[in-house]
């Protein structure tokens, strides 16, 4: 994956605040998505309450867990080339035992314990709650799985631990699963069904992590925008709910107004949306609160009305033109950044130069790319030859990419001049003298330290950018302080 924003690629390790009656050590990487990360703070939640505290020395842990994404085959080989490294510990510490959590211990199961014999423990992403059993099992000698998808479980009713955490900026989840079945994409098989969490709950979790000092949530799902409560089970069956029920349903939109209302000071983004599920009163809703950052992540995938059809995305060319149309016409500042898979099956060079010309159009702020890599289970595997040639598809990706990083730059030049309202995330990667934090529109600004402080909210003049960074100086605090 190439992205024009300066993230982590590798596993993060996760720290916990220690308690001090908790007497084994547990290590967790995690990659992939926001999701994954999110997942990990419930496990170590869970494991917590059964003598684990966390550790950042891997050499140390008496459980290793390997929070897996099975998003592209580059992720699942970095996964397995970490297995490799576990064992090679653990025949140095035989007490260490290893497991694979999350998508990738749905995706292969027991091959990991029967065929492969490079772990303890397999857990899938609805099984957390077992762990304690699964855990069991290991301390008796006997090899552990639970992968069995849930159409219920949302782990409302657990408080994730806020790992590795810079107090600032925290996770929700809202949505578990996901019911767009995309040829590309696994999701659907690694997390099931999908299911919207209780808003009471997620309102709750938001005003404890206001009161522990946090000042920006994002709201995380596979598919934000299709977030539905209504006091039953799965959004597929809500033309079932009583009328009761649909009176008073709770829509993404309304989430969004009780959230931003119940915590006004408190900054919200949320991740992922889909094109064919964002509704016009999701934008209004964003219009209506300051405090709803200006920045949506809306995947696209492909320019190409056919290349869209054989991915199985429900919305058009077209209709993805009206509603960037009508994102820029309800919030004029509002930032936008894109998924873009390169060399999808059958992709013809005409479909290739659709997809750039709706790059042009819309003008990025940044993007998630991707050469397309074939999936083992989804649709695209089994009914679609692999039939762009490897060249061809890194020689698309590096057009698209260069157009990105040309639209980047734009968008970011369009800020010199401007005071901006900057939420200090902390210091910058690049110097100790300066602060690093991001506007509404999520991008990075950069700006000397003088006496402000991480968890602030100031008001930054933009002098100068890069295509990823803005550059300036500090004139005040913001009045959301």
């Amino acid at each position: 994956m190439e992205k024009i924003i300066d993230e982590n690629k590798q596993g993060d390790s996760l720290v916990l605040n220690q308690n001090k009656d908790n007497q084994r050590k547990l290590y967790i990487e995690s990659y992939g998505c926001q999701m994954n990360f999110s997942d990990s703070e419930i496990v170590a939640s869970i494991l917590a309450k059964e003598g684990f505290n966390t550790t950042q020395q891997m050499e140390e842990a008496d459980l290793v867990l390997v929070n897996t994404c099975s998003i592209r085959e580059k992720a699942e080989q970095t996964v397995r080339k970490r297995l490799e490294h576990f064992n090679a510990v653990k025949r140095i510490n035989p007490k260490m035992k290893v497991g694979v959590l999350g998508c990738m211990a749905e995706r292969l199961k027991s091959k990991f314990l029967e065929e492969e014999k490079i772990v303890d423990m397999v857990v899938g992403p609805d099984a957390y709650k077992d762990l304690p059993n699964l855990v069991a099992e290991v301390d008796e000698g006997r090899d552990a799985v639970n992968v069995i998808l849930s159409k219920e479980e949302t782990y409302g009713d657990v408080a994730p631990v806020r790992l590795n955490s810079n107090g600032v900026s925290a996770f929700v989840s809202i949505t578990r699963g996901c019911d767009n079945m995309c040829t590309f994409c696994v999701v659907p098989f690694t997390r099931g069904r999908e299911r919207s969490r209780d808003p009471q709950s997620i309102i709750e979790e938001i005003n404890d992590l206001w009161e522990r000092g946090f000042r920006e949530v994002t709201l995380l799902g596979q598919n934000v925008d299709s977030y539905l409560w209504y006091g039953g089970g799965l959004k597929k069956d809500f033309d079932k709910a009583s009328d009761m029920q649909k009176a008073t349903a709770v829509n993404f939109a309304g989430l969004l107004d009780m959230a931003a209302t119940a915590q006004p000071k408190m900054r919200f983004r949320f991740s992922t949306s889909n094109p064919q599920d964002m509704t016009l009163d999701v934008i209004e809703a964003m219009a209506k609160h300051d405090n709803i950052c200006k920045y949506i992540h809306l995947p696209v995938q492909s320019g190409s009305d056919r290349i869209l059809k054989a991915m199985n995305r429900l919305h058009t060319r077209q209709e993805y033109f009206e509603l960037i149309d009508n994102i820029k016409r309800i919030i004029p500042d509002c930032a936008i950044s894109q998924d873009m898979i390169a060399g999808f099956p059958t992709e013809t060079e005409e479909d290739h130069q659709d997809t750039l010309s709706l790059m042009e159009y819309v003008k990025y702020d940044f993007g998630f790319m991707f050469a397309y890599s074939e999936r083992p289970g989804t649709m695209a595997a089994r009914k679609m030859d692999d039939d762009v040639p490897e060249d061809v598809k890194k020689r698309r990706l590096t057009e698209i990419i260069n157009m990105q990083q040309k639209h980047s730059l734009y968008r970011t030049q369009q800020h010199i001049g401007k005071v901006e309202e900057v939420l200090i995330e902390g210091p910058s990667k690049k110097s100790d003298a300066h602060w690093m934090g991001r506007n509404t529109q999520n991008t990075v600004v950069v700006f000397p330290k003088e006496n402000y402080k991480v968890g602030e909210f100031v008001n930054v003049r933009i002098d100068e950018c890069t295509s990823a960074t803005l550059i300036g100086e500090a004139v005040g605090y913001s009045d959301n302080n």
